[in-house]
């Protein structure tokens, strides 16, 4: 028998380990929506924190809510904890990581009986409201659709906002004391923006006395607390594994990675807080994964994957820089159980890889397969990009070339133990994103990348024991358009709702030309929709980089170092 949405909801709610359970009485009812499906939902530690954040908070109660399953279209939408519907609560707080989640937001919206615009809301509906590292970044296709937008990490951001939210205040009066007085909390409808001919930004204005500028909220000492998962379950994507947030930020500066400058100056936890965090995550599950956009860069890594194998704890990874491979750190991966190893080569070409800033040259990425067959890990998966700034097609054909380069090493440890394991190519659309030295660069149009994808995957197609992956090129034009629109994007995530995710017809419709949001270079004299957020970069830092790109010249790495350095401008800002 074909269960039914209440039957998954229980199934699900009977298999998690760590669920939070409290009474709604005399408590703000925050429903936590992350727009995805539940597998995909669970395995996002962002979403996880904030669910432990607000349930943290005494006059607070926080369930979750989930992307229905295909098969539960027609039935009502329901918050996980309870069933109780959305509507019932005085705040729908979405989780918001990938761009290509915006069309289920307005989905979810709908199916909650929601107006999709604020402007037709009212007090006796839910508050409307988001966060996350999409956010962070730019939040204006979206400003159509949510009351206000929370620009930072939550840490710092969740505990002031809802102590002084009040479901029963005036709205208006609430939104505009928040703006006010609240770092990090932007209202768009307290702010107006204007247009040229060409459909170029002339200008980004408050409304009332609101702030000009979004300064995002940063938590300087995450030593002061652990980012760990607070509910493991099998329907993760990650199934059963428990989520350590080991670092935040990453201090490469690889010019393509949002991630590097809106998490600056980049922060590492302390070896006892992680020790502790295993120790708590292995009495839940053998299943370890650590998170970080610098893994690698962690001190005492080694430590703590010997920690991690003498409690035969199976531990994983994000992805893993090839020069920082040592032999102890491989033999603390292999002690670890860990069958598959990431490492990310970006570029086939040593010239493509000095304009990204990767820092990696051929032979560290060589060596680094060699070591980790040759210590008995038998899988590697490499990441690729393609369509990066100034690619030719000389850089595509070295990036097959560089396959089998390491098809050769890795064959050769190979045969010295005896098996043969696989490679797993993955190659990935490059999309230009706000706040990154190539925020005003053009994005390869879909036939090229395309072409591109089929070049590669022919080259190495007589290349035994080597899977390609690509992704989707339209998904990743879509995804460019979302991640540097303007507010006139809307119209197209509420075409795209409209024809049920057919993207296809809905640039077809659309009013926008979405090459003008993708194919085109922006001056730099350009005012850009997401300008008006205060990451603390100076303004000539971000276009100097994307000028040392075009010429091949690197940078070197951010020394973290609040006290002193004054390269980029972020340390300025930060309090001691």
């Amino acid at each position: 028998m074909t269960k039914t949405a209440e039957q998954r909801r229980k199934t699900r709610l009977d298999a998690e380990v760590g669920t939070i359970r409290k009474p709604w009485q005399d408590r703000i009812r925050v429903a936590l929506v992350y727009p995805n499906l539940y597998g995909v939902g669970m395995a996002s530690l962002g979403f996880q924190t904030a669910y432990r954040l607000l349930n943290a908070m005494a006059h607070v109660v926080c369930e979750r809510a989930f992307l229905p399953d295909p098969e539960d279209e027609n039935a009502p939408l329901v918050s996980l904890e309870s069933g109780r519907r959305l509507r019932d609560f005085h705040c729908l707080a979405f989780s918001l990581s990938f761009e290509l989640d915006y069309a289920n937001v307005l989905t979810i919206l709908q199916k909650t009986e929601l107006p999709l615009p604020t402007a037709q809301r009212n007090i006796s509906l839910p508050l409307v409201m988001a966060g996350g590292v999409s956010v962070l970044l730019n939040p204006e296709p979206l400003a159509q659709f949510f009351d206000l937008f929370l620009i930072g990490e939550g840490e710092n951001l969740i505990e002031p906002f809802f102590n002084r939210f009040d479901p029963y205040q005036d709205r208006k009066q609430f939104l505009l004391t928040a703006a006010k007085d609240l770092p990090g909390v932007y209202v768009p409808a307290f702010y107006t923006v204007g247009y040229k001919a060409d459909g170029a930004l002339t200008n980004f204005h408050p409304l009332k006395n609101v702030p000009a500028t979004v300064k995002r909220v940063y938590a300087r000492r995450i030593d002061r607390f652990a980012t760990d998962s607070v509910v493991v379950t099998p329907h993760a994507s990650f199934e059963d594994a428990h989520l350590i947030e080991v670092s935040r930020g990453c201090p490469h500066g690889c010019r393509f990675c949002a991630a590097g400058y809106v998490y600056r100056p980049p922060r590492f936890r302390p070896l006892h807080q992680l020790q502790r965090s295993l120790e708590t995550a292995g009495r839940l599950s053998k299943k370890i994964g650590l998170l970080g956009a610098a893994v690698s860069d962690l001190p005492h890594l080694e430590t703590l994957c010997r920690a991690g194998s003498q409690n035969a704890l199976q531990l994983s990874f994000s992805s893993l820089r090839a020069d920082a491979l040592t032999p102890g750190l491989v033999a603390a991966l292999k002690s670890g159980r860990l069958k598959t190893a990431t490492i990310a080569p970006e570029a086939g070409s040593e010239r493509l890889r000095r304009v990204i800033n990767k820092g990696l040259n051929e032979t560290a990425i060589l060596d680094a397969a060699e070591l980790l067959v040759a210590n008995g890990i038998p899988n590697l998966k490499l990441y690729f990009m393609i369509g990066l700034p100034t690619e030719t097609q000389e850089d595509v054909a070295a990036l097959a070339d560089l396959v089998q380069k390491i098809k050769q090493r890795f064959l050769g440890a190979s045969r010295v133990r005896g098996r043969m394991g696989r490679i797993t190519i993955s190659l990935n659309c490059f999309v230009p994103k706000p706040w990154t030295p190539f925020q005003w660069t053009v994005m390869d149009r879909v036939p090229t990348l395309n072409q591109k994808i089929r070049q590669i995957k022919k080259n190495l197609r007589p290349v035994a024991n080597v899977r390609v992956q690509a992704d989707s090129p339209r998904n990743a034009m879509i995804q460019a358009i979302l991640s540097r629109g303007d507010r006139k994007t809307s119209d197209l995530l509420t075409l795209a709702h409209r024809h049920h995710g057919n993207w296809p017809q809905s640039l077809k419709q659309a009013s926008i030309n979405p090459a003008f949001y993708t194919h085109r270079e922006r001056p730099r004299e350009e005012l850009l929709p997401w300008a008006f957020i205060d990451h603390g970069l100076a303004p000539a830092y971000l276009w100097n980089e994307y000028q040392r790109a075009i010429h091949g010249k690197t940078t070197p790495r951010c020394p973290a170092d609040p006290e002193n350095c004054r390269i980029c401008g972020v340390c300025d800002g930060i309090a001691p």
